[in-house]
């Protein structure tokens, strides 16, 4: 929309439009000759090299690495809002593919704020001389996820994976489940309870985990139902030695993890506005080429209804995004509620535009080679990603509230 645009800086514009170039002229095209690609059962051969290497080009896949280390120079002040513009336009080719790259964003983020400079340039190189390299972010364990975030800090939520400092540095051990890029990543960020006893805020640490490291093992890649380039991943940590340079933040890391929820949020909903719009996109074109009776789709009153709905859902959806963006950006004392209020939005307003595209090309929506229900898969993983709607309910309540909202975790008063 042109209006949205009036509130995009030169810069924004720029990487929107490389972006949308690059979807139009190598994503989309990919995904529509190779459809079957993704239900490929082989992880390593479904998302060719050439796509992030094509990415990499752009300048896309290191985004968040600070300029002195090589990186690209983004406005701090409107860094999430670019994040957000910048997912949007990749998920509107590929969501997975888009989810592939956020995690490398997200990281460096994280890296460049509690890593020491040796380190940020240690990987930051890494990362920069190799496209195939990836970041991975492992909170998640076969006991809980979102509900384990909750800023409860009760012992009885404590992570299952524990950390044991040494004379050489921590030994590690536990499992991490359903990690975005878990599978496909060289390097991750790995939550561990470092203080038996206490809870998540007071006892949780983060350290820095190569793939090659002996005693950790990737277990399987999940076939999830949508966002299935990104390679979704189990591991395993079996008595992992890990070298005292290798903790990131120590006790707290889960407070100081903020810094990587929050903008996550964002990005998780403009991943999800992506496959909204391009829903839109496909579907507005289909019922203005397609006629039925004598007339075109759009002609038809119940088709133009659902079309200005899924339209009007869309636009709301975005409004929400870069409202709560912005409010990121400013450091405002509501960004915590709106970024949990645009993550839910997005995921539950954006599945009902991809039910209304299924619904508005009849049949062929069904079909796998159409990519209609593709998108309704891809939608509906995002219910769930970076906390359940529920959850996330919770956590509004709790930052509009904090004296009154309930306690998640840990015995009732």
């Amino acid at each position: 929309m042109q209006s949205f645009d009036v509130n995009l800086t030169e810069d924004q514009k720029m990487m929107r439009d490389v972006c949308r170039k690059f979807v139009d002229d190598s994503v989309k095209p990919f995904i529509a000759q190779n459809w079957k690609q993704e239900w490929q059962m082989d992880p390593e051969g479904r998302l060719p090299f050439e796509i992030l290497k094509m990415s990499d080009d752009i300048g896309i896949r290191t985004l968040g690495i600070p300029e002195k280390f090589g990186g690209i120079s983004i406005d701090s002040e409107t860094e999430v809002r670019t994040f957000a513009i910048i997912s949007e336009e990749i998920a509107r080719g590929d969501s997975g593919l888009a989810d592939k790259l956020v995690q490398n964003w997200k990281v460096a983020v994280l890296l460049r704020e509690l890593a020491s400079s040796s380190i940020c340039k240690r990987w930051f190189e890494k990362i920069q001389s190799d496209p195939g390299f990836l970041f991975a972010h492992a909170l998640t364990e076969p006991k809980g996820a979102s509900d384990r975030w909750l800023g409860y800090n009760a012992p009885e939520a404590a992570m299952d994976t524990k950390a044991k400092k040494t004379e050489n540095g921590w030994i590690l051990n536990g499992r991490k489940h359903y990690i975005s890029n878990g599978y496909d990543a060289s390097l991750y960020i790995v939550y561990a309870n470092t203080r038996p006893g206490k809870g998540m805020n007071d006892g949780t640490s983060s350290f820095i985990v190569p793939r090659n490291t002996p005693g950790f093992r990737i277990t399987r890649c999940n076939e999830t139902i949508g966002c299935r380039f990104m390679n979704n991943g189990e591991l395993e940590f079996v008595d992992c030695l890990l070298p005292q340079e290798s903790l990131l933040c120590e006790n707290k890391a889960l407070p100081q993890a903020g810094i990587y929820f929050k903008p996550g949020k964002i990005i998780q909903a403009a991943k999800n506005l992506g496959v909204g719009q391009a829903a839109l996109d496909i579907t507005s074109d289909f019922v203005q080429t397609y006629s039925r009776g004598g007339r075109l789709l759009i002609k038809h009153q119940a088709v133009a209804s659902r079309l200005a709905d899924m339209a009007t859902r869309v636009a709301a959806v975005r409004a929400l995004v870069m409202h709560a963006a912005k409010a990121l950006d400013m450091k405002s004392s509501d960004a915590d509620a709106l970024c949990n209020m645009a993550k839910v939005y997005a995921s539950e307003e954006i599945l009902k535009v991809c039910q209304n595209a299924m619904e508005l090309h009849g049949g062929m929506g069904a079909m796998l080679d159409a990519g209609i229900e593709k998108l309704m898969r891809d939608a509906s993983i995002f219910l769930h990603m970076d906390a359940t709607v529920d959850i996330s309910h919770f956590k509004i309540i709790k930052a509009l509230y904090p004296d009154t909202a309930g306690r998640y975790a840990g015995p009732e008063n």
